[in-house]
């Protein structure tokens, strides 16, 4: 049974993160073992990208007799810039691992300019 003190004095850690990016996305991938779709918050609040993960090990039934493995949370924030496309944000999470894909707005992609003669 969980107890509330416990509850209350949960800690938090930042999860493991590659960033990478090509021409049409930002990639990022977080490392949360332990954390379920069904326990995985991500939110985007004007220019921070949130997002919280609930790793909870705790048996349905019985009591522990050694307890190694923490329970945690993972907590990230992310500020990010006018070039991302806030309605382009995709997630997955597979074996632990969180993978956010945003998008890059058209507007901030590289583009050619074509030179004419006068």
């Amino acid at each position: 049974m969980k107890d509330k003190k416990e509850l209350d004095t949960r800690k938090t850690m930042a999860a493991f993160c590659n960033i990478y990016h090509d021409e049409n996305s930002i990639i990022m991938s977080l490392e949360m073992p332990g954390v379920t779709k069904e326990n995985l918050d991500i939110k985007v609040d004007k220019d921070l990208l949130i997002i919280h993960g609930k790793r909870d090990l705790y048996p349905e039934d019985g009591e522990y007799l050694v307890k190694e493995i923490k329970d945690y949370d993972y907590h990230q924030e992310y500020t990010i810039d006018n070039t991302i496309d806030r309605e382009n944000i995709d997630a997955t999470i597979k074996n632990g691992v969180v993978t956010l894909t945003l998008g890059i707005k058209e507007s901030a992609k590289p583009r050619t300019i074509k030179i004419t003669t006068s």
